[in-house]
């Protein structure tokens, strides 16, 4: 399911090329798989990380594996941006380097800090976000054990209303500036709802909750199917949503949450799925550089070089279908490369101490997170 959500986003960010502008409600629903796919790996975090942990594991080693996990690739692609943006005669500005060389940019409320159309790899923003969610895990794991089982449920629904009720704070901030991309969209309010780490922490609280619920007996015994028939409902309902709300998961991340729980209960019972065969398993691994190499690709590869040359207006619809499908190749194929001499690698060298062996994990059908 991890390569699903990530081409989800893959293809939200080549909607214009997929149907242009003349068709606005199919363009509507395309861009909504962005947020979607964000969300699902959010909520997925919350869930893979308490369905593996290990109650005798230290904060320490902990935060080592997360660190070994998002930072050679983050690296990699950062400096083949920097390399790109030369070459391409984008401007190098602070504002557009150190922020996502550090991972800070979500907590910045300026667009051109989230990538903006400046050249930066515009998706490294959701890793400042799970970034805050690992520093803050050791505790909040704590805080979930101590939950009754009873009580998991009710939990799970608090946290899923207060993900719904995010865009209707953050229409209490100003309606000015507005961002860039969209003008019916304000930055500040976007910003909230959408980047800001405290408010996507919530996402990643209800799949903790989740995780627990399986864990512990409690779940409702509910079939990937129906899970994803409401999945898809409340995706066509978010996408006819305006401003913000378009943008803001809204009870699409409790549906989330319910097929990710779906999933796991039937990796633990052996059911056959459609997402559990060894091509969707190696897909879903190298899930997490696709999400890194697929903009870079669009914006430097064919369809950047003839929207650099003003034709992306002209082009056909079969000129306009041959650039996605060659955009979406080259970012599988990079996305495999960098999975295999990169990020695997380095997760093997890096995740634990020098001569320490990590004990195998209780729980069946676990899997490393996003």
């Amino acid at each position: 399911m991890r390569f699903i959500a990530a081409f989800a986003v893959v293809v939200s960010h080549l909607s214009g090329q997929i149907v242009g502008t003349e068709h606005p409600g199919l363009l509507d629903l395309i861009t909504t798989l962005g947020p979607v796919g964000v969300a699902f790996f959010f909520v997925l975090s919350g869930f893979i990380l308490t369905w593996v942990d290990d109650p005798n594991d230290t904060a320490r080693l902990f935060w080592r594996r997360r660190v070994a996990k998002i930072f050679p690739n983050h690296l990699t692609t950062f400096a083949v941006t920097l390399v790109l943006m030369v070459i391409a005669g984008v401007p190098v500005m602070l504002i557009n380097t150190i922020p996502p060389l550090l991972l800070i940019e979500p907590w910045i409320p300026h667009f051109d800090a989230l990538g903006g159309l400046t050249g930066i790899n515009v998706p490294s923003w959701t890793l400042g976000c799970e970034l805050m969610f690992y520093f803050a895990f050791p505790w909040l794991i704590v805080f979930v054990r101590r939950i009754r089982s009873a009580r998991l449920w009710a939990w799970a629904a608090v946290v899923a209303a207060a993900i719904i009720a995010v865009p209707f704070v953050a229409l209490l901030l100003p309606e000015q500036p507005a961002t860039s991309w969209d003008p019916a969209v304000p930055q500040w309010q976007s910003w909230f709802a959408y980047s800001f780490p405290l408010t996507r922490m919530l996402e990643f609280i209800l799949g903790i909750l989740m995780a627990r619920i399986v864990i512990s007996g409690k779940w409702i015994r509910l079939g990937m199917a129906p899970a994803f028939l409401l999945t898809v409902v409340c995706v066509v309902f978010q996408a006819g949503l305006p401003g913000i709300f378009h943008l803001c998961a809204g009870p699409t991340a409790f549906a989330l949450a319910l097929v990710i729980a779906a999933g796991a209960g039937a990796d633990v019972r052996a059911v056959r799925t459609p997402f559990n065969g060894r091509t969707m398993v190696w897909l879903g691994e190298i899930s997490f550089a696709l999400y890194l190499v697929h903009y870079l690709v669009i914006q430097y590869g064919p369809i950047g070089a003839v929207h650099a040359t003003g034709e992306a207006v002209a082009a056909s619809p079969s000129t306009r279908l041959i650039h996605v499908l060659l955009t979406v190749v080259i970012s599988v194929a990079l996305a495999a490369a960098l999975y295999t001499v990169v990020e695997r690698p380095a997760v093997r060298r890096f995740s634990r101490p020098a001569g320490r062996r990590e004990k195998p994990v209780a729980v069946p059908g676990a899997v490393d997170g996003p």
